[in-house]
C-alpha cells in the first residue's frame, strides 16, 4: 500500500512568520532589495484608509452638512445685520463654538469603532506603530477640516464684491479655525481611544472642548493667578488674538502643545491594549 505524508499542522502565527521573512529576503532574480516603508509611508497608509472610511460614511457627510448649514445660516444673519460693514468678525466668533461639537462628531468613531468591531486589534498586528496609527487617523480629521473651511471660503469670496475686505485678518482667522479644529480633533482622537462606544467619546470629547472654551468666561471677574492660569487654558481666548489679525508665536505653541499632549495619551491608551 502506498502511504500518505501527513504534513505537520502549523500555526497561523508561524505561518506569518515564514512569508514575512520570506517577503523580506532577498531573491536571486533581483537587484535590490525590497524597499521598506518609511514611517511617513506608513503614517500616510493610515490617514488614507481614515480618509476612505470618511467619504464613504453617510454620517461624516451629515455631519458636513450640518456644519455648513450652520455656519452659513449666522454668516448671513450677521451680514444683514451689519450691511455696511465688510468683516468676517461674526462669523469666525461663532464658529469656534460650532467646532467644539462638530470636531468631536468627526473623531468619535475613529478608535472607538475600531475597538468594538475588533478592527483595531488587526490594525495593531501591521508593521506600524501606535503613535503611527494615532497620528494617521489625526491626519485624516485635520483634512477632513480643511476640505470644510475650503467650502466656506464662499463667505469672505462674496464680502470681497461688496468691498474693501482685509485678506491678512481673513487669513489668520483661518489659521486660527484650523488651529483651534486640530486641537479639538486631538482631544476628540483621545476620548475616542478611551472607550468603545461612539456616543460616550463624542460626550467625553464635547465636555472637553466646552470646558476649554469657557474656561476663562467661568472664572468671570477674578484675578490673581487662578484667572490668568484658567485665560491661558482658554481656546477661545488664544482664537480672539489670531482672530484679530496677529498671530502670536504663543498662541501657536498653546494649540500645539494641546494637540501634541491629547495625542501622546491617545497613543499611550493605544499601547496599553497589547498589554
Amino acid at each position: 500500500m502506498r502511504r500518505l505524508r501527513l504534513r505537520p499542522k502549523t500555526s497561523t502565527r508561524a505561518r506569518r512568520r515564514v512569508l514575512r521573512a520570506w517577503s523580506t529576503r532577498r531573491r536571486p532574480w533581483t537587484k535590490h532589495r525590497s524597499r521598506r516603508r518609511s514611517p511617513v509611508d506608513k503614517i500616510w497608509m493610515v490617514t488614507r484608509r481614515e480618509l476612505g472610511t470618511y467619504f464613504n460614511s453617510v454620517v461624516a457627510y451629515i455631519v458636513v452638512i450640518l456644519f455648513l448649514v450652520i455656519t452659513g445660516a449666522l454668516f448671513w444673519l450677521n451680514f444683514f445685520q451689519e450691511i455696511s460693514v465688510v468683516s468676517l468678525r461674526g462669523f469666525f466668533s461663532q464658529a469656534p463654538l460650532f467646532l467644539a461639537f462638530f470636531a468631536p462628531a468627526i473623531t468619535m468613531g475613529l478608535l472607538a469603532s475600531e475597538k468594538r468591531s475588533g478592527t483595531l486589534e488587526l490594525l495593531m498586528t501591521m508593521p506600524v506603530s501606535d503613535l503611527q496609527i494615532v497620528v494617521g487617523k489625526f491626519l485624516a480629521a485635520v483634512v477632513l477640516l480643511g476640505v470644510v473651511f475650503l467650502m466656506t471660503l464662499v463667505y469672505p469670496l462674496t464680502l470681497s464684491m461688496l468691498g474693501d475686505l482685509d485678506w491678512g485678518a481673513v487669513a489668520a482667522g483661518y489659521i486660527g479655525l484650523m488651529l483651534l479644529g486640530g486641537s479639538y480633533a486631538a482631544v476628540g482622537l483621545m476620548a475616542s481611544s478611551f472607550t468603545r462606544d461612539q456616543v460616550v467619546a463624542i460626550l467625553v470629547a464635547f465636555s472637553i472642548c466646552f470646558f476649554l472654551y469657557l474656561i476663562d468666561q467661568l472664572v468671570g471677574q477674578a484675578s490673581g493667578v487662578g484667572a490668568r492660569t484658567a485665560e491661558y487654558l482658554s481656546t477661545s481666548y488664544h482664537f480672539e488674538n489670531i482672530a484679530r489679525g496677529v498671530v502670536d508665536a504663543r498662541d501657536v505653541f498653546y494649540y500645539l502643545s494641546l494637540m501634541a499632549v491629547s495625542l501622546g495619551v491617545a497613543t499611550l491608551s493605544v499601547g496599553a491594549r497589547r498589554w
